[in-house]
């Protein structure tokens, strides 16, 4: 596996991509000051088992994009302050004690089975002083599956420029949506259409979708739309 700094010239993972990763046109913003990603699937298993399989990304992350090279390694505490963490095994024996240890992200608010929010900057953002939150919420659809959104806020400071990391950064989640929604028997849509994404300097009017009935909101998440709105994070909590 390739070195972390060659990983930042390609693609901003945990690790080195070992494979060329699929385009997805979802950078829903971006600006000097920061970028929002955001990708949507429709899977077909419910919220209960959507968030059962969400919760262990040992099972749906990709290997290449960790920095031990094995996605066994990871593990999620769901709980509020739990870590989205990683082992680093000893290289010379699988029976000896690990080398070391990753903290990716941590939990910063969880609903079972409806939302979760995470603080970090991944992969080689973590050296920067980058301040990035992650929000995944689950909403049963209509045909009885579950709609999973996933929206990822960076902003802070960091040695290359947004603009150029967040093609990469999107395209690592888009990769990984994809393979949730596969492990799920579901299917991946872009949650932009194809384009030059939103800027602080050409803003656009969002399409706002047909309303809908929403249960009453008693959390500090709001429900989700049919679709994502575009660029103005209203429905991704407060």
């Amino acid at each position: 596996m390739k070195r972390l700094a060659i990983a930042l010239a390609t693609v901003t993972g945990f690790g080195a991509a070992a494979a060329p990763l699929p385009a997805a046109a979802s950078v829903a913003q971006v600006s000097q000051n920061g970028f929002v990603v955001r990708h949507l699937i429709d899977v077909s298993t419910s919220p209960e088992e959507t968030w059962a399989v969400l919760i262990k990304p040992s099972v749906w992350w990709d290997s290449d994009h960790t920095w031990s090279g094995e996605a066994a390694n990871l593990s999620l505490d769901a709980r509020a302050g739990g870590c989205f963490c990683e082992i680093l095994p000893n290289a010379s024996s699988v029976k000896a004690a690990p080398h070391g240890s990753v903290e990716h992200m941590r939990v910063i608010y969880i609903e079972r089975p409806r939302a979760l929010r995470l603080l970090g900057a991944l992969g080689p953002m973590q050296a920067d002083a980058a301040n990035a939150t992650l929000t995944i919420q689950l909403k049963p659809s209509a045909k009885g599956g579950t709609q999973v959104l996933l929206e990822y806020v960076v902003g802070g400071f960091t040695r290359t420029p947004f603009e150029k990391l967040a093609p990469g950064v999107d395209a690592m989640l888009g990769q990984q949506v994809r393979r949730l929604g596969e492990k799920l028997g579901g299917s991946f849509s872009a949650a932009f259409p194809p384009g030059q994404p939103e800027t602080d300097s050409e803003p656009t009017v969002p399409v706002v979708p047909e309303p809908v009935e929403a249960a009453p909101v008693t959390s500090g998440v709001v429900p989700l739309a049919q679709e994502p709105l575009s660029g103005d994070g209203t429905i991704v909590g407060r």
